[in-house]
């Protein structure tokens, strides 16, 4: 934990810091441990990225990716290809490398790190078109580069281009479809069967996204990519006791990071590194400076966005622990050369992650691209299934810049069958009358019947973004154009505490929807709260 800590202050990616680790452990390091199983490595890291992958798209906000899908599907194939091309040359080249060998460092160096990336840009508000961007490219461009890493990697000659691409293409579509059926499958199950614990939905989305993977890669297709398409559908799709999910796989794919980068630093030998360090540094400058850019630009141009925003897209092209474990792969398979290229690949990583992780801060603050501040933050709501009573317990937390602050209960206008039942602010319950005024920080009980309840999150959410007016003179997104399941994760206290203080309440519900009801707060008052 103390290397969490250490990496958010610095702005380096963990990745770094759990690398070194391994190396502290491994040869020439403290311990001195000898490991050089490659084939291990590579079943450890794929079982990984799967998981890391899973996490990835279990927190993607489809409102942010449905956008930019088009754009993001462009880089990560034909940027990919672009980047491939120019970073084969390089190292064929510059390097000396044979074309064979080039063209697998090119092929691995092209896959971009989700995780790498989003450690550095929490501390940098960006746009949503621009994380959509990242977030969906770094999930994507796995797939394509892997089947392009084992494809040149195997025994015999490479296949002719357009053949590897046509594979390419029908392995990705495999995969994608899989993935979008793992998912929808999985979210019907889970919002229609009531598991007897809340424990078990997170174990039970974790495992629909992985069962997602075997059935892609069973299928010949990406199963890379049916995982994370599994998960973002999952991940969208408005799950009971979401945050105890989200935060689940959040755990996870920290644990299977630190294994990864851990082993990764144990299998490396630092003293050979010493003569691949130039390669290195010669590849790596032209991936960074010349193959990412024109790939971004290229790929990107017919999408007509502002240059200082691909500008900062090719500067954010952090590598991470995924290259490195696909260099990993022609290890296994005997390619001549291949401790070359892992060792040119984990210097190139390390000194490209050290120079842009800490400078990608800076370059988005000198290309003045930040989030709009006036923009209304998205309300953090969690469902728990009330199966007995069909209904369901909505927990919704009014974040800082939501339009809902101001808003009279009875303003909300919420449709018959739902009513908001209780009110937690600053530490203390009450019920609400509809003359209650909401506040920033508030967290609000909705108590919802199943018919309504989608109706209900969409009005709470369209409000939050629209305030009162909402969906009445255009101001904020109606209700019909609610994307579902966009909150991000909140903390899971809310529901529990609410369920005891509204047990204690007894009937309190009851009253708080009456017209009568004038109590809008602890004491008995029936005044408005200001807000």
């Amino acid at each position: 934990m103390a290397a969490v800590r250490i990496s958010s202050r610095s702005g380096l990616p963990s990745l770094l810091l759990y690398l070194g680790i391994g190396i502290a452990l491994g040869q020439d390091g403290i311990f001195d441990v000898k490991f050089d199983n490659a084939e291990l490595t590579q079943v450890f890291g794929y079982a990984a990225l799967v998981v890391i992958l899973a996490e990835g798209g279990l927190g993607a906000k489809w409102k942010e990716v449905r956008p930019v899908l088009p754009a993001a599907a462009v880089i990560s194939t034909v940027g990919v290809g672009i980047s491939v091309g120019i970073t084969a040359a390089a190292a064929h080249y510059l390097v000396g490398l044979d074309w064979r060998q080039a063209l697998i460092i090119g092929a691995v160096v092209s896959s971009t790190d989700a995780a790498a990336v989003f450690s550095v840009l929490r501390r940098v508000p960006l746009p949503p078109r621009i994380t959509g961007v990242l977030e969906a490219e770094s999930g994507f461009n796995d797939a394509p580069v892997v089947i392009m890493v084992v494809a040149l990697s195997a025994v015999g000659p490479v296949e002719h281009w357009y053949i590897l691409v046509a594979e390419i293409a029908m392995e990705l579509a495999i995969g994608a479809a899989i993935g979008i059926a793992v998912g929808w499958l999985g979210s019907l199950g889970l919002r229609h069967v009531a598991l007897p614990a809340s424990g078990l939905y997170p174990i039970a989305v974790m495992a629909i996204a992985v069962s997602a993977y075997a059935a892609g890669a069973m299928a010949h297709g990406s199963g890379f990519l049916a995982v994370y398409l599994a998960a973002m559908i999952l991940g969208n799709s408005k799950l009971p006791h979401w945050p105890a999910t989200r935060g689940f796989a959040d755990g996870l794919g920290w644990l299977a990071q630190i294994g990864m980068f851990v082993l990764l630093g144990l299998l490396v030998t630092p003293h050979d590194l010493v003569d691949d360090f130039w390669p290195a540094i010669v590849v790596g400058l032209v991936l960074t400076m010349v193959a990412r850019p024109l790939s971004v630009f290229l790929s990107l141009a017919p999408f007509r966005l502002p240059a200082r925003e691909k500008v900062l897209m090719s500067w954010a092209g952090l590598r991470g622990a995924v290259p490195i474990v696909l260099a990993t792969i022609p290890m296994v398979s005997g390619v001549e050369g291949s401790t070359r290229i892992f060792n040119i690949v984990f210097v190139l990583v390390i000194v490209y992650t050290l120079i842009q992780g800490p400078t990608l801060p800076w370059v988005a603050n000198k290309l003045n691209i930040a989030d709009d501040p006036s923009e209304a933050a998205d309300l953090g709501i969690e469902s728990a299934p009330l199966e007995r009573l069909r209904g369901h317990l909505l927990s919704v937390a009014i974040p800082t810049k939501s339009k809902m602050h101001g808003v009279e209960v009875g303003e909300l206008r919420l449709p018959a069958g739902a009513a908001v039942t209780l009110v937690v602010r600053e530490g203390t319950s009450f019920v609400p009358s509809p003359a209650t005024v909401l506040r920033r920080g508030d967290e609000l009980l909705v108590v919802a019947t199943d018919p309504v309840r989608d109706r209900a999150e969409e009005r709470l959410r369209a409000v939050g973004e629209g305030g009162k007016l909402a969906g009445w003179l255009g101001t904020g997104r109606s209700p019909a154009a609610g994307a579902p399941g966009m909150a991000g994760p909140h903390g899971g206290s809310a529901i529990p505490r609410a369920m005891k203080l509204a047990k204690k309440l007894g009937g309190a519900s009851a009253s708080a929807n009456g017209s009568g009801s004038k109590s809008a707060n602890g004491s008995g008052s029936g005044t408005k709260t200001s807000p």
